[in-house]
């Protein structure tokens, strides 16, 4: 019987830096995932963020 291989994908929470500096309530996650193997460091992505109504860096939080 073949042993069940956990695959090296983990899901991950972006949040916005730059909503966080503003002191604006509210925040900007995104949920995606990412291969452990090949990305070792935390991700930072451009992604939109509806509350500041502009494109900024959104990072990997724990």
């Amino acid at each position: 019987m073949a042993k069940k291989v956990k695959g090296n994908r983990v899901q991950v929470v972006l949040e916005c830096a730059e909503h966080k500096e503003s002191g604006l309530p509210g925040t900007s996650r995104y949920i995606t995932t990412k291969n452990k193997k090949n990305t070792t460091t935390r991700l930072e992505l451009k992604k939109y963020n509806p509350i500041l109504k502009k494109m900024t860096l959104h990072k990997e939080i724990k």
